[in-house]
């Protein structure tokens, strides 16, 4: 059993309330799992089967579950797009893993298009070292959509450059009720956890306008009432307000970015029991970001003037928020912790936005034995040299010493705790791989 002894300030993730914070606290662990949380006692006696960490200086959180990511992609760029088509792609997969559990300390994500069963698959079986994956694996859109890079210069029959067709990954380019289905039925068979589809277009997207609608109704009712026929949920793309009530009319559970999300909307949303993921440090980005053209800049300017009082309407409306990176520009990929740092700057608590990164996502994304430090859970938690609960800013500026999954260590930062590494004997574990 490993003991952290005497945690200066532990957040358990199972709350937003002032009780969910622990000061002088024992956490054990055995197993892999959360034994316990206890208060301090300076006289337990321990066998020589137990370590005991002496945490007395370190604030101690559970790993982050990042609910909105794409591990597959490097940027938006042609030369980054160039890089992820190219045989070398997976490589690029696998630094990007890793950086996010390492250095971005996400234990859990939820990979809303690219990914596909077999990145899953080399996480889980450890071939490669990242955080376990919900996986969507492609963006449906229509003809035109969010999911359309081919822009306007297209040929009949163009792949499109942002995860086109491949082994594992049927196309995001849907159009009419069947296909809809069809597409669903695809995903499922492929081992999609859940449905992502865009009911509005996008920012970066090259040819969509932002205020229109993508699909149909009859459309993405089919692909809800497929999805939900196999057991799975459905989140939507949205940053239109037909967009958002298209989806949150449908039946999608999970509404993405939300910029003009309103309070009529969000009454709708709570009526319909949908959770909201903002996405807001992306929106934020977007704003610096060189070589946008001056059609998808002029995007940008308009959600970055309403995205904040979004975030703002859904929180007060009493929407569960969870936490999504969508880290799809250069530098995001392991620095995913700044995105509590910009939902807290669009007005939400410290603890709300730390429940949506933690225990408040995992009840929501299919993962219940995460995101909170309760007895039985997987040990999943970040050990920090500073109060990253009020700056989670400091989380990329040195104050993440150890990131813990599953009761092992993968940063080195404590001596005394068990490390993962990557497994040598390899071509044992690839052979016998389904």
């Amino acid at each position: 059993m490993i003991i952290l002894s005497n945690i200066k300030e532990l957040y358990d993730g199972t709350g937003s309330a002032k009780e969910t914070i622990h000061h002088n606290a024992d956490l054990h662990i055995d197993g892999g799992l959360i034994h316990e949380v206890r208060p301090h006692d300076p006289n337990l006696q321990v066998g020589d089967a137990h370590t005991v960490i002496d945490c007395s200086g370190h604030t101690v959180t559970p790993g982050l579950i990042d609910c909105h990511g794409h591990v597959t992609v490097l940027g938006l760029d042609s030369g980054s797009m160039d890089t992820m088509l190219a045989g070398e792609a997976l490589l690029w997969v696998e630094k990007i893993l890793h950086t996010t559990l390492v250095d971005g300390g996400v234990t859990t994500m939820r990979d809303v298009g690219g990914a596909t069963n077999l990145h899953k698959r080399l996480v889980d079986n450890g071939t490669i070292l990242g955080p376990r994956l919900k996986i969507s694996i492609a963006m449906l859109s229509t003809t035109g959509g969010h999911a359309d890079f081919r822009g306007v210069d297209r040929c009949h029959g163009e792949l499109s450059r942002l995860w086109p067709e491949a082994p594992g990954r049927p196309s995001s380019i849907v159009d009419g009720p069947w296909e809809c289905r069809k597409r669903v039925r695809e995903l499922a068979a492929c081992g999609a956890d859940l449905i992502k589809i865009c009911s509005s277009p996008g920012v970066a997207s090259p040819s969509d306008h932002l205020e229109c609608r993508d699909f149909s109704p009859e459309e993405v009712e089919a692909i809800v009432d497929e999805a939900h026929a196999r057991g799975l949920q459905v989140a939507a793309h949205a940053h239109s307000r037909a967009g958002i009530g298209l989806a949150i009319r449908c039946g999608v559970h999970d509404i993405q970015h939300i910029s003009f999300m309103d309070e009529e909307l969000v009454d709708l949303a709570a009526e319909k029991n949908c959770v909201v993921t903002p996405t807001s440090w992306i929106m934020k980005e977007l704003q610096s970001t060189p070589g946008l053209s001056d059609f998808v800049m002029d995007k940008v300017k308009k959600v970055a003037e309403v995205h904040a009082a979004a975030t703002s309407y859904a929180y007060k409306g009493g929407l569960p928020v969870l936490m999504g990176t969508d880290p799809v520009l250069p530098g995001m990929h392991g620095t995913n912790g700044l995105e509590l740092a910009a939902l807290m700057a669009e007005g939400l608590p410290d603890l709300a936005a730390w429940h949506g990164a933690t225990g408040l996502a995992a009840q929501h994304i299919g993962t219940p034995d995460t995101g909170s430090l309760v007895k039985g859970n997987r040990a999943d938690l970040l050990i920090c040299t500073e109060d990253v609960i009020r700056a989670p800013a400091k989380l990329v500026d040195g104050a993440l010493l150890e990131v813990i999954k599953d009761g092992e260590g993968y940063r080195g930062g404590l001596p005394a705790m068990p490390q993962r590494r990557y497994d040598t004997n390899l071509r044992e574990r690839l052979l016998t791989t389904p």
